[in-house]
């Protein structure tokens, strides 16, 4: 095989947590009277909380202390973590599940790269908790995407170089950070508009296809 192992990106990859990332932040915007709506949202995409957080502040008439921002930022982590726990096996697709189990039968490593702090208990609530080979994620990074921390670690955990990974990614960020780490890429939904990856995928069970 071309590839060893596969890092995935989680939110908007394996499952879809938009809607309850939008909630939680909606809630702290209307809190301190920001606007915000989809549009704004969309730019949150595969960035860390703080980051985020900073893009909602473009908007907030003042300035705001960094003890301040880090008080709202995890407040929305725990509106955010009470809307998960909706969550369930429902939100793993038949044809992601199947994949999954397909590349894993291929001999394929499976590991997540993710910049939330929220990815394990995710997996947890969709069925996945043990699933993954390795897992990095907002835990055990210091830069959030598109730099490449996220990915070489989760490569090292596997034991395997950049070169023998390949990364599946809906954000632009995310295919940024793989070309920064010298790893392959495939997209998946919105970012496949941007031309930046290695391959294109029309529906995730086209991984399948790469790896033969």
């Amino acid at each position: 095989m071309k590839y060893e192992a596969i890092i995935f990106d989680l939110d908007g990859v394996i499952c879809h947590t938009d809607k309850y990332h939008y909630e939680a932040w909606k809630a702290i915007a209307d809190k301190l009277n920001i606007e915000f709506n989809e549009t704004i949202n969309n730019r949150l995409r595969g960035v860390s909380r703080m980051e985020s957080f900073n893009i909602i502040l473009e908007k907030y008439d003042g300035v705001m202390s960094e003890k301040k921002k880090l008080k709202y930022a995890e407040e929305k982590n725990d509106i955010y973590k009470e809307l998960l726990k909706n969550m369930s096996e429902k939100d793993l697709s038949k044809e992601v599940r199947e994949t999954l189990t397909e590349l894993r039968n291929k001999g394929a490593k499976l590991a997540i790269g993710s910049s939330s702090k929220n990815a394990k208990f995710i997996l947890n609530q969709i069925g996945l908790g043990d699933f993954f080979d390795a897992i990095s994620d907002g835990n055990n990074i210091t830069k959030s995407k598109p730099d490449p921390e996220v990915f070489l670690k989760a490569a090292e955990y596997l034991n395997l170089p950049a070169e023998k990974c390949l990364v599946v990614e809906d954000a632009v960020a995310g295919l940024e950070a793989a070309i920064d780490g010298k790893m392959d890429s495939s997209a998946i939904g919105d970012a496949v508009s941007s031309g930046k990856a290695t391959y294109n995928l029309d529906s995730f069970k086209d991984l399948l296809s790469i790896l033969n």
